[in-house]
């Protein structure tokens, strides 16, 4: 978590699945937190693989 309000999701994993962004939004919404990001270091493009999720209540995921 930094600064008490964003969390970061640090992965090196192959791909990033569904599973990798459901676990974020699980503990933007148990920790209350506005928002988060998703970061796979297993990749040569690391600013391809750099996720942003907002604690949106309109969002499918986050309801």
């Amino acid at each position: 978590m930094v600064n008490e309000q964003v969390i970061m999701e640090l992965k090196s994993v192959e791909t990033l699945l569904p599973v990798h962004h459901k676990q974020l939004i699980t503990y933007l919404k148990l920790a209350k937190k506005p928002l988060g990001f998703l970061i796979n270091f297993n990749t040569d493009s690391i600013k391809d693989n750099i996720i942003r999720i907002a604690n949106d209540k309109n969002h499918p995921d986050l309801k």
